[in-house]
């Protein structure tokens, strides 16, 4: 099956700014409590289009996420319909490649997918998503805690998974409920572009 996506994501976890996974370091906690929102701009799986929809993963790991055994939480858009919604169903089992084909067998516990509403703004690390009543992610610049002046630091991972650049910045609201809660607002967020394919 081929196909390919490209658009923003979003990601938001319990990590300090920056976030070590970035750097193949180990979670600041300990532990791994976040995720992604993925927002297609252009995308198709075979034939099924996938324009302008939205999805998300959002984990609850026990400890770092290579260790696995983590519980998630699968959305996708409302407006999709049934073809489609299969369809990121498939792309986010793993089976098919992208960086779910590295991850999915992290969350061996699934809630979902679920269909939600979603209300995207993407505005750089100002960037705010709502879906449905599961998440509330609302980020905006990291400020210096002495002077409060706004920092706006960015990532170049040429090896990364998720994203190759982003923009980094803070959360001021971050929470998860449905299945997994938490709420880790305050902590890292990052916004960048993506573009995957696979067969």
């Amino acid at each position: 099956m081929s196909w390919n996506l490209t658009g923003t994501v979003v990601v938001a976890c319990n990590c300090d700014f920056g976030c070590p996974c970035n750097f193949n370091a180990l979670p600041t906690k300990g532990k791994c409590e976040g995720g992604w929102t993925w927002h297609v701009d252009k995308g198709r799986y075979g034939d099924v289009a996938l324009d302008d929809l939205n999805f998300s993963v959002y984990v609850n790991w026990p400890g770092a996420i290579n260790e696995g055994d983590g519980e998630a939480l699968i959305l996708v858009d409302e407006r999709a319909d049934e073809a489609q919604r299969e369809a990121i169903a498939e792309l986010v089992g793993g089976e098919h490649g992208g960086p779910w084909g590295i991850l999915a067998w992290t969350w061996p516990t699934v809630h979902g997918p679920e269909p939600v509403q979603y209300d995207v703004e993407l505005d750089g690390v100002r960037t705010r998503v709502k879906a449905g009543t599961a998440v509330a992610l609302e980020s905006g610049p990291i400020t210096n805690p002495v002077t409060g002046a706004e920092s706006y630091p960015g990532v170049v991972l040429p090896q990364g998974i998720i994203f190759k650049q982003g923009d980094c910045g803070a959360s001021t609201t971050f929470r998860v409920a449905n299945g997994i809660e938490y709420d880790h607002s305050g902590q890292y967020t990052a916004v960048g572009p993506f573009d995957y394919s696979g067969e």
